[in-house]
């Protein structure tokens, strides 16, 4: 007899909520955008200002550790053949782990595709790492806001006309660098936006209530989206949608008036903490998960054991990325910085 659990989890539903997880990049892409920028217009005081030598070194110190030690354990579980780890096709593990060295590891799966269950992940940093090459170029070389602007709202037209030109080619439409580039580009713009709100000498900050109204429609167009149908068969506009779904929610968080009571009683430690190292749950979640499916056949699990399955698997990802995060990437972060960053 099937289970009240059983029914409530029932397969139309697990699909509906399971088959669009990479509008969850998208989400990241805008996130991602207006981090990087508000980090940058702090750090530097104007885009004008941005160093390219010291914007490097920022990012070699965060990402390359960690991309060099998930590379090291994939390709050595590869190598030693174990399942889920090893690559299909042609493809050798030194051109694979050359193309995540350099950013170009979703060209390459667009050439051969799919070959590598914990290596393909990677795709999403090389279009965030190449979107952040050009950055401080174009803030060094344009200079000016406005025509920095322009180029990012380019790139945010250009999306949906790539994906329609793409639109029977799943990773092109998918994965491709201007496939994705809008949706950097406009957490970009917010958070320009969101600066320039706030030197306003008048008084444009969003009421409590309009934050909330703004987050709430926000939070809505991204779960009818998510919901709707699949990204393949809204490959167009879908994460065109989703992406200015995350725009509106964190330019409305960006407007909100800075209040040190405010901000300690709704902090949840957490989501912060998540978000402070989503870069290791990012890239080790990977490794986890292909190592549970070498020990177990997902499809001889019942429905009831599922979700404690994934209740394992997020507590293994959090743990292994507090161990990373703690003993290896942020000191070696810190070590880094201080190496290739002068002092002022």
């Amino acid at each position: 007899m099937e289970s009240p659990f059983s029914r409530l989890l029932s397969a139309r539903l697990v699909e509906a909520l399971a088959r669009n997880g990479n509008y969850g990049v998208t989400i990241f892409f805008v996130i991602s955008g207006y981090l990087i920028t508000s980090t940058s217009l702090r750090r530097f005081g104007s885009l004008k200002n941005v160093s390219p030598a010291r914007f490097y070194a920022f990012r070699f110190a965060r990402i390359v550790p960690c991309m060099v030690l998930v590379l090291t354990i994939i390709t050595t579980l590869g190598v030693a053949g174990w399942p889920h780890f090893r690559s299909k096709g042609p493809t050798s593990f030194f051109i694979a782990d050359l193309s995540v060295l350099t950013f170009w590891h979703n060209v390459l799966m667009a050439k051969v595709g799919y070959f590598n269950y914990g290596l393909n992940i990677l795709w999403s940093l090389s279009v965030e790492e190449v979107f952040y090459f050009t950055f401080p170029l174009l803030c060094v070389i344009v200079r000016r806001p406005s025509w920095i602007i322009a180029i990012w709202i380019a790139a945010i037209v250009y999306g949906p006309i790539y994906r329609y030109r793409h639109a029977d080619d799943e990773i092109r439409f998918l994965y491709g660098y201007f496939a994705c580039f809008d949706a950097i580009a406009m957490g970009c713009c917010m958070a320009l936006l969101a600066r320039w709100r706030k030197t306003r000498e008048t008084e444009n900050y969003l009421s409590g209530a309009a934050r909330n109204v703004l987050q709430f429609c926000a939070a809505f167009l991204i779960a009818w989206i998510y919901l709707r149908k699949a990204i393949g068969d809204s490959s167009v506009i879908g994460p065109s949608l989703v992406a200015i779904g995350a725009a509106i929610f964190v330019l409305a968080e960006g407007w909100w008036p800075p209040s040190p009571a405010a901000s300690s009683r709704l902090r949840w430690e957490p989501v912060g903490w998540l978000g402070r190292h989503s870069y290791e749950l990012y890239l080790f979640h990977i490794v986890v998960l292909a190592l549970m499916r070498n020990l177990v056949d997902r499809g001889h699990l019942a429905s009831e054991q599922k979700p404690l399955w994934f209740l394992v698997f997020l507590v293994l990802s959090t743990m292994l990325a507090a161990a990373v995060a703690r003993f290896y990437s942020e000191p070696l972060n810190q070590r880094l910085r201080l190496a290739l960053i002068p002092a002022k």
